[in-house]
């Protein structure tokens, strides 16, 4: 279907870039997302879209209605028993995914310290704090020599049988591990959780919701603090501990000269071999003798996050631009690896000299080059990618790069950036975070995290995050939802001036960051998990998660993932509000996750459709916690003298403390 400017669908694009690459004759003869969802003349199925759809067996379908004797399963399923099933297998998708991801980080992780890929390990400092959480001994030993027993005994975590924990879950506060422990859902083995998942919504085992969510928190909580924890970490020490770094982002990162390359999926060890290779005196001379300067990698979705964060890789598009990358026609090569790749790729581009090059034996797509990605072997694996690229550039044809869209992003804010800004290399410390809480200036945490779609407006997370700020509240975000707020502007520090409130914007000059931190990818959101922890530790907020003023959102959540993420979140005290959940086919379900979850983990679900008043229920979260905190009142600034800040360091923990100013901060 061709598109015209006028068409219904690119009225409602409120991105620029995607709005000016559409109304291109180019992109007119493309058919992507946005045509597929125009043409389909159907509406979502309601039972699909309340969780009361069941097809766990050959009897059903069978669509459920609550309350309705007639309309229950054949088997007699209730609405809240299949809506609750439905929803823990999600999550279970969601956890296996990240956890099929950690795996393969686990094992370049092991292959590294072997010597037997081009990597290294780069953040010794982390491996031996991480080392030291394992109980490894490290005095004296080589940082290879750690890593491999490192790497050894985590992997051993995902086939754990025993009802030991995992070794992450000690880093979280003691009240929440002791009520995982009360409650039977301290995470076993991480592959375990998942299986048992499966097991018990299987037709005719798990029958009561409540209890299938119990283990819908356990298998997420393998998830957040056990695969993606181990993957984000074992990524640093790796591949380095992301720190500050200015890029740029949007469509208009190709480059006319140059032989672009996209890189998108999901792991780290793909992304990080073609930036190595990218730089290759071979690959080098091979572009130019095409007649180009060299090899542009640009980054889509979360992989385009990491290499950002690590190296300042420019990111081309999120997961609803990825369509859009390939209709610039200006694209010699679309590498993908796992996750969030659409089928329609090699479609975009038939009538062009692109070639979509799958390199994971996972994930291949008819009509794709499949170019195997070897882990022993990356390094030639990369080159191989590389070269095929290069052989497509004096074959592009028609194309246009929407070059007055790239704006500036500032990324690299891992819990130890935010740690070392805040405080000081020898004072790092949550310190003044907790003490701008206290006293006002900043209102609370928040994090925006998951993806992107096109059922709801494309501007959700922008409305979201403006709101936030503008009250005071300080953003953190990861996925795809923190490129779309980078491409709007928000992730420098020149943007506390214009959208942040009074007293945000006064702590980001004083620190120089933006009021909305780029975190990481998806899996990173474990990141956050330990911000929060650090927070609970520093003292002043409460003595667990529960009790801080910090709230979550995945707004425009696409993928099963995102729910995964949600559930260790809300499994770790932390409240979560979505758009919109599979669940209002049952009241009592959807009760008993919105409210009957906080009396388990003093946290729990909400929904809301409308991205402000959305952004208004997590303002109004933030200020319950304030208020039973007693810290709801704004105080007074204070001019520290001499004496008080010598009483202020000596009641501080070892390396705790303001870093500098004549105020409090």
């Amino acid at each position: 279907m061709a598109k015209s400017p006028g068409c219904n669908k690119c009225n409602e694009i409120t991105e620029a870039s995607t709005r000016d690459l559409l109304n291109q004759d180019l992109a007119k003869q493309v058919r992507t997302a946005y045509d597929r969802i125009e043409s389909r003349g159907m509406a979502a199925c309601l039972f699909g879209s309340g969780g009361t759809c069941c097809r766990n067996c050959n009897m059903g379908p069978c669509q459920i209605i609550e309350g309705v004797e007639s309309m229950i399963g054949v088997c007699g399923a209730t609405a809240d028993t299949v809506a609750a099933r439905n929803f823990a297998r999600t999550i279970a998708a969601g956890a296996a995914a990240h956890t099929d991801h950690a795996r393969e980080m686990v094992r370049g992780f092991i292959a590294t310290a072997k010597g037997e890929t081009p990597h290294e390990i780069k953040d010794v400092e982390k491996l031996h704090k991480i080392a030291e959480l394992y109980e490894i001994e490290i005095e004296g030993r080589d940082k290879n020599e750690i890593a491999l027993e490192l790497g050894e005994k985590a992997l051993a975590e995902f086939g754990s049988q025993d009802e030991s924990f995992l070794t992450m879950t000690k880093r979280a506060p003691q009240k929440q591990q002791d009520q995982w422990k009360r409650n039977g859902i301290t995470p076993r083995g991480v592959d375990r959780e998942v299986v048992e998942m499966m097991h018990r919504t299987h037709m005719g085992v798990d029958q009561d919701h409540k209890n299938i969510m119990m283990q819908g928190a356990r298998c997420s909580l393998s998830d957040g603090w056990g695969s993606s924890m181990l993957s984000t970490e074992l990524t640093d020490i790796m591949f380095g501990t992301p720190v500050p770094k200015r890029s740029i982002i949007d469509l208009g990162v190709l480059r006319e000269d140059m032989v672009n390359v996209t890189v998108h999926g999901h792991e780290p060890l793909l992304a990080e071999s073609l930036c190595l290779v990218a730089e290759d005196d071979e690959i080098v001379a091979l572009a130019k003798k095409v007649g180009a300067k060299g090899i542009n990698l640009a980054g889509v979705c979360c992989t385009g996050n990491e290499i950002l964060m690590r190296h300042g890789v420019p990111v081309a598009g999120s997961f609803i631009q990825q369509e859009m990358v390939l209709a610039t026609g200006a694209v010699e090569a679309m590498v993908v690896d796992v996750q969030c790749v659409m089928q329609s790729l090699p479609q975009v581009v038939k009538s062009m000299h692109t070639d979509i090059i799958t390199t994971n034996y996972r994930a291949k797509m008819p009509d794709a080059i499949h170019i195997q990605f070897e882990e022993h072997d990356s390094y030639n694996s990369a080159k191989a990618i590389l070269k095929h690229a290069i052989n497509n550039f004096k074959k592009r044809g028609e194309h246009y790069i929407p070059k007055d869209h790239k704006l500036d992003i500032v990324v690299g804010f891992s819990h130890e950036t935010i740690n070392y800004m805040l405080g000081g290399r020898f004072r790092g410390s949550y310190r003044p975070l907790n003490d701008n809480i206290i006293n006002g200036r900043i209102r609370g945490v928040a994090a925006i995290v998951g993806c992107e779609h096109y059922k709801l407006s494309d501007d959700a997370h922008v409305t979201i995050a403006k709101e936030l700020i503008k009250n005071n509240v300080l953003v953190l975000a990861t996925g795809c939802a923190a490129q779309a707020l980078g491409r709007r502007g928000l992730m420098t520090p020149e943007a506390a001036a214009e959208f942040a409130g009074p007293g945000l914007a006064e702590v980001c000059e004083t620190v120089g960051m933006p009021p909305v931190l780029h975190v990481g990818s998806c899996v990173d959101n474990s990141r956050l998990l330990i911000a929060l922890t650090e927070m609970v530790k520093e003292g002043g907020l409460g003595d667990d998660i529960t009790e801080l003023p910090a709230v979550g959102t995945a707004p425009l959540w696409m993928s099963e993932k995102a729910v995964a993420i949600g559930q260790y979140f809300v499994s770790s005290g932390a409240h979560v509000i979505f758009q919109d959940l599979p669940i209002e086919g049952s009241k009592v379900f959807t009760e008993y996750l919105k409210e009957g979850m906080k009396e388990v983990f003093g946290a729990g679900w909400d929904t809301e459709s409308d991205p402000l008043k959305l952004a208004k229920k997590m303002i109004a979260a933030i200020d319950g916690k304030r208020e039973a905190l007693g810290i709801n009142k704004k105080q007074d600034r204070v001019l520290y003298d001499m004496a008080m800040r010598r009483d202020l360091e000596s009641k501080s923990l070892p390396g705790a403390g303001c870093g500098g100013g004549g105020e409090s901060h």
